[in-house]
């Protein structure tokens, strides 16, 4: 095992180093069947006096399904030399199509709930889901930087927070 745990109050990510180059695996599951996605976007910090991370998935998404059925979820950066395999991969294939773990050759391991992460990450959250919101296109007060990501690529995203239950680091 790569991976053990640590006090999330001591893990200090460069997050917006790594969601600028290195992006993150949001995966979703239990020991049955899980999916991985490629993310690029990922909030951490304080909500109600508690440590969170919050993530966004597209209900097109085959991530979606899961992050719906299941209490938590996990978000673990790999280093950056798998950017050109795992995060391509789990990026643009789907997981109604391939196993992304096995085709990546990732190494899974199971934290709080029974959700899964990856060996090989840099380091890993495990969150427990505290809230859960659509994202309204009406809200939207920079429509010209906004809008560009949406268009004919599908649906708005759903808002997962999650409370920072566990954290793993190398």
């Amino acid at each position: 095992m790569n991976l053990h745990p640590v006090d999330f109050k001591t893990l200090t990510p460069e997050i917006f180093q790594v969601f600028g180059t290195q992006n993150a695996l949001l995966t979703a599951g239990d020991r049955t069947d899980c999916n991985t996605m490629t993310i690029g976007w990922c909030q951490l910090g304080r909500l109600w006096s508690i440590p969170v991370c919050t993530v966004y998935v597209r209900p097109e998404r085959y991530t979606y399904q899961f992050m719906e059925s299941q209490d938590y979820f996990t978000v673990s950066v790999l280093p950056l030399s798998h950017k050109q395999t795992t995060m391509q991969i789990c990026g643009t294939k789907s997981g109604r199509d391939i196993d992304k773990v096995k085709e990546c050759g990732l190494t899974l391991r199971y934290g709080a709930g029974d959700a899964p992460f990856f060996d090989e990450a840099e380091w890993v959250l495990v969150c427990k889901k505290i809230f859960v919101q659509d994202m309204d296109p009406t809200c939207v007060l920079d429509q010209e930087t906004i809008l560009s990501h949406y268009g004919k690529k599908g649906g708005w995203h759903r808002i997962y927070t999650g409370k920072v239950v566990e954290a793993y680091t190398k």
